[in-house]
C-alpha cells in the first residue's frame, strides 16, 4: 500500500489507552489528565477488525502504545490474536517497563517479537523527579526480567534534557556496550508539556559528540534489510555488545521514508503524529461498514498521508497541538 508520494506503509501504531501509572514532566501534567469514558475507547475487537483490514493492505508491524499500554486489562490477549492475523509479522510494544515484572513472562508467551522501554536515566532520584513516580526498582526488575526470558529485540529509548539526565548520556549507551540491546537518543520534541514546565533538549549531533568522547568513533551500521524498522539511524561502538541510535525528527526530517500511520485509543486514524488529519474509524465501525468498505476507507486515508509534519510551522491551522499521550507514543 503506498500513499500520494510513493511512500510504502507498513507500519501502524496503535494506542490502547490514554492512561498511564507515571507522570512524566515532559508527557502529563501532575494531576494527571481528564481520562476518556470507557466507551469511547476502541475494544479489542474493533482493533482486531482495523489490523485484519490494514493487514490486507500490506501493513506487517503492529506497535502497541498508550499511554502505557500495559494498563489496559487483558493486553496479553490481544497481542496473541494480533499475532494470528494472516500477513502480521511483528507485534511489538512500548512501555515504561512498571508492570513487566508481572506481565513480561505472559507478553513473549503471547507472542510480543519486541519490546521498548523508556527509560531516560539510570539514577533513581533522577526517575522520581522526571516521572513524580519513586518506582525505579520496579522498572529495573522488570529489564532484568525480559532480559532472562531471552527476548532479543529490546530498545531502550533515552530523551536527553539538559540539567535533568543529559550527564548520563554515556551512561545510558553503556547499557548497549554491556547486553545486546539497541539504546536510542531521541530528540524531545514541541508536544506535551516539555516546554511548559523548561525543558530543554539536548541537539542529537552534540549527543553523537558526547559518545564518541566517551567512547571512540560511531560506526554507522546502515540501513538494515528489515524494511519495517523505524527511523532511527544506527551505529556500532568498539567493544559494544549492541547499537546506539539516534532518531531526531526535528534536526534531520525523516518524513520521507515515513511509513507508518497511527490509530489513537479512541480509534482515529491519524496519517500524521504532527497533523489533525485523518479518518474516524470508531464511527465507521460503530456505524456498520462492511470489512471491504473498511479496506477502501483505510486505503484512501492513507493515500492522502500529508508529505511532512509541521513542528516548526506555528502558525498552521493543520498541526495537531494535542500530547503525545493523546495520540499515542
Amino acid at each position: 500500500m503506498q500513499d500520494q508520494y510513493e511512500r510504502k506503509i507498513e507500519y501502524v501504531r496503535i494506542s490502547l489507552t490514554d492512561r498511564c501509572n507515571l507522570r512524566c514532566r515532559y508527557c502529563m501534567p501532575e494531576e494527571g489528565v481528564s481520562k476518556m469514558r470507557h466507551e469511547d475507547i476502541l475494544t479489542f475487537a474493533e482493533i482486531l477488525r482495523i489490523v485484519r483490514g490494514l493487514s490486507a493492505l500490506g501493513v506487517k508491524k503492529v506497535r502497541l502504545t498508550g499511554g502505557e499500554p500495559l494498563v489496559r486489562r487483558n493486553i496479553t490477549e490481544l497481542i496473541h490474536e494480533i499475532r494470528q492475523v494472516p500477513g502480521i509479522e511483528q507485534v511489538v510494544l512500548t512501555t515504561n517497563g512498571v508492570l513487566l515484572p508481572e506481565l513480561g513472562q505472559d507478553l513473549i508467551k503471547a507472542g510480543l517479537t519486541g519490546l521498548n522501554i523508556s527509560l531516560d536515566t539510570l539514577n533513581p532520584d533522577t526517575f522520581a523527579e522526571i516521572t513524580r513516580r519513586p518506582l525505579f526498582a520496579r522498572v529495573q526488575a522488570g529489564l532484568e526480567k525480559v532480559m532472562s526470558l531471552g527476548l532479543t529485540n529490546i530498545k531502550f529509548n533515552c530523551v536527553p534534557i539538559y540539567e535533568v539526565n543529559d550527564a548520563e548520556i554515556p551512561a545510558l549507551a553503556a547499557l548497549a556496550r554491556d547486553y545486546p540491546v539497541k539504546v536510542r537518543f531521541i530528540e524531545l520534541m514541541p508536544i506535551g508539556c516539555a516546554y511548559e514546565v523548561g525543558y530543554r533538549g539536548v541537539p542529537m549531533d552534540e549527543v553523537r559528540a558526547r559518545l564518541e568522547k566517551a567512547y571512540g568513533s560511531l560506526h554507522p551500521v546502515g540501513k538494515k534489510a528489515d524494511r519495517l524498522q523505524g527511523p532511527a539511524e544506527y551505529y556500532k561502538v568498539a567493544g559494544f555488545a549492541g547499537q546506539v541510535g539516534f532518531i531526531d525528527a526535528m534536526e534531520h526530517k525523516f518524513c520521507s521514508s515515513c511509513n507508518r500511520v497511527r490509530l489513537t485509543a479512541e480509534g482515529f486514524l491519524k496519517l500524521c503524529l504532527n497533523q489533525k488529519n485523518g479518518l474516524d474509524l470508531r464511527q465507521l465501525l460503530r456505524s456498520g461498514i462492511s470489512d471491504e468498505n473498511l479496506k477502501l476507507a483505510l486505503r484512501q486515508a492513507i493515500y492522502r498521508k500529508p508529505a511532512e509534519h509541521l513542528f516548526t510551522d506555528h502558525f498552521n491551522t493543520a498541526r495537531d497541538s494535542r500530547a503525545m499521550y493523546q495520540v499515542g507514543g
